[in-house]
């Protein structure tokens, strides 16, 4: 059996391969196809981690609220990366 290193996800244009370790679907991952940027241009790593953390917290708002404990631990751990 053989690995893959993409997955195939799907969005309203049909069916794209997304980096299986991507956090991210099949409309970003067009974006990113369609309006590359080069590596200069990239967002700046303390925004990352700050979106990250409006992630975080936004994931245990609204677990308080409804959202799923299997959503919110999926996004907590993805911010924490």
């Amino acid at each position: 059996m053989t690995q893959t290193n993409t997955r195939t996800e799907s969005d309203s244009i049909g069916p794209i391969e997304v980096p299986a370790d991507a956090y991210w679907g099949a409309q970003t991952e067009r974006s990113i196809e369609n309006f590359p940027f080069g590596a200069r241009e990239r967002m700046p790593i303390e925004i990352v981690h700050a979106l990250a953390l409006v992630k975080r917290a936004a994931a245990r708002v609204n677990r308080a609220h409804g959202l799923s404990a299997e959503k919110a631990d999926a996004i907590e751990a993805a911010a924490a990366e």
